[in-house]
């Protein structure tokens, strides 16, 4: 072999030799590590921040994903919101969940669409007119200068798991209607389920759709 030839088998091996080594420590034993640290010192974090019922332990979803809450589809018409529970910001990427917890966000992403575009236009106006209709009960009238941004637009992911609280105490008087409870009863229950900025000033107050309405069962369950 002359040395031409034995400098490339060299740097060949040497290529071989570094390839196995870094497969070894980046593919196997630094995912090893960091899921053995994560499961050891953020276990609830690693399993997907999973939401538990708390009466059957039952996985219900998980708080960082948002998802629908509707009635059951009929043939030929599309899926209505179920006026029982608190509903998420608009999308489309929200799967449906009902007694079935399961979501599937297929579609992630913002419509990139202007502030003028006639189709935002139509959609937010389409979905302030469901807002009032859906929201309104007898006695307490929904105004549309009550409604927040968050009830008409979707979130930059589409998978939102959070609601501002004006929204959801906007929901309160219908859902407090739907299940025949006190309205005092279901705006303690928004409340309590308000979380504040982070830190203490990072993002705006907001309330977990899915923790609340997990509650809410409970509420109803409990009756």
């Amino acid at each position: 072999m002359n040395s031409s030839a034995a400098a490339t088998a060299r740097l060949l091996g040497a290529a071989l030799r570094s390839l196995l080594v870094l497969t070894v420590l980046c593919g196997v034993l630094y995912p090893l590590a960091v899921t053995g640290l994560a499961q050891a010192f953020f276990p609830h974090r690693a399993a997907g921040s999973e939401v538990r019922e708390g009466g059957s332990g039952r996985v219900v979803g998980s708080s960082l994903i948002g998802q629908r809450y509707d009635l059951p589809a009929r043939a030929g018409r599309a899926p209505a919101p179920d006026p029982r529970w608190f509903q998420p910001r608009p999308s489309d990427g929200l799967g449906t969940s009902t007694v079935d917890p399961r979501h599937r966000p297929l579609l992630s992403g913002a419509t990139n669409l202007a502030g003028d575009n006639p189709e935002l236009i139509r959609s937010v106006e389409a979905a302030r007119a469901a807002v009032i209709e859906d929201n309104s009960t007898p006695g307490h009238p929904v105004r549309a200068a009550e409604i927040p941004a968050d009830a008409l637009t979707s979130s930059g992911s589409g998978l939102d798991p959070d609601i501002s609280p004006a929204y959801a105490r906007l929901q309160t008087h219908r859902v407090a209607e739907r299940n025949r409870l006190p309205i005092r009863q279901v705006a303690r229950l928004v409340e309590e389920h308000t979380q504040g900025r982070a830190l203490g000033f990072v993002g705006e107050p907001r309330v977990n759709v899915l923790a609340l309405n997990t509650a809410l069962r409970e509420l109803v369950a409990g009756r």
